[in-house]
Parts: structure tokens; C-alpha cells; sequence
């Protein structure tokens, strides 16, 4: 674990070490649009459901949004592989997420998934990969309760906060 916390730390703080942060360029990031995986009965009854549609696109948004407001990375633009990413199931296509990530010229690749067992019982992770080595370096995950917009908003936002952007992650906070 120490191992790993050590990778993201670089990966996440290394525009930031060197000579000085000003003359380091930020890590180059493309943000996928996160994907649902719907295993609750309504979803299979009914099937897709535009709200939720929306909210998987604006995750994607929210955290590019708050990706590039940090100034560790640099956001790439998705559109030009973003036909070829919405047609393949990126948490099960044997790594097109890098190759994808790699067209762009990224460094990072983020893809997202929200698992919904039912209206009121979800879950959104991130998995961050290294482009050139095709390596998991971190997947974070966090419940949520309730299908709203707010719920959805407040799980990305606190992965980002207390995850993604720590400065610290995976060292023991101080109560």
C-alpha cells in the first residue's frame, strides 16, 4: 500500500517537484465519461434512464472541471476518440482506455464507472491509469444513498477532495 501511495504521489505531485513548480509542465490527463453499471431490477425492466444518462456526463465534467482548476494537470480534449470510447465498455475492453488516452497524447487516463444496485443504494469509482505503461495506479471508491443529482455531485466531489487531489492520500490523517 505504501507502494502505491508513494506512485499516485508522484504522479499526482510530480508537476509540482523539480527545479520549481513554474518550470514543470502538468501531467497531460483525458477524463473519460463515467459509465453505469446497472444491476438493479428497474434498471433491468426499464433500461436506461435519461436523468441518469445526464448525471454520467456531468460526473465526467465535474471532475475534469476540477482536474484542470487544480493546476496539477493538463485536461485534454476527449472529443476526438469520444465515438470510440462510448462504443466500447471501458472497464472491460482489455485496456482501450490507454490506447484511447494514448491518441490524445495523454499521460493519465481517468475512466469512472457508477454502480447502481437500486434508487437508493450506489457507488462511483475512479480508476486512474498510467498511459505508458497501461498500470492501474489507483481505484477509489464511495457509497452513496439516494439517485439525485446532489448525491451524485457530493460522491465526486468528496473522491476528488479526499482522494484524487489530496495532498496526502493514504497517510494517516489527524483526527
Amino acid at each position: 500500500m505504501r507502494m502505491v501511495c508513494a506512485l499516485v504521489a508522484m504522479l499526482v505531485m510530480g508537476p509540482m517537484m523539480g527545479p520549481s513548480a513554474a518550470d514543470a509542465a502538468p501531467s497531460q490527463i483525458a477524463v473519460f465519461d463515467f459509465e453505469l453499471v446497472d444491476t438493479s431490477l428497474q434498471g433491468e425492466v426499464d433500461g436506461p434512464r435519461k436523468d441518469e444518462e445526464g448525471r454520467l456526463k456531468r460526473a465526467g465534467d465535474q471532475v475534469r472541471n476540477a482536474l484542470a482548476a487544480s493546476g496539477q494537470f493538463t485536461v485534454l480534449d476527449i472529443a476526438p476518440v469520444n465515438a470510440a470510447a462510448h462504443g466500447s465498455n471501458l472497464q472491460a475492453c482489455g485496456g482501450c482506455e490507454v490506447q484511447l488516452a494514448r491518441q490524445l497524447g495523454a499521460d493519465l487516463v481517468i475512466t469512472g464507472t457508477v454502480q447502481k444496485v437500486s434508487n437508493l443504494i450506489l457507488n462511483m469509482n475512479f480508476y486512474l491509469h498510467d498511459v505508458n505503461t497501461g498500470r492501474l495506479v489507483i481505484a477509489m471508491s464511495a457509497d452513496m444513498r439516494g439517485n439525485t443529482d446532489e448525491s451524485w455531485t457530493r460522491v465526486a466531489d468528496y473522491l476528488l477532495r479526499n482522494r484524487l487531489l489530496a495532498p496526502n492520500y493514504g497517510a494517516p490523517q489527524a483526527q
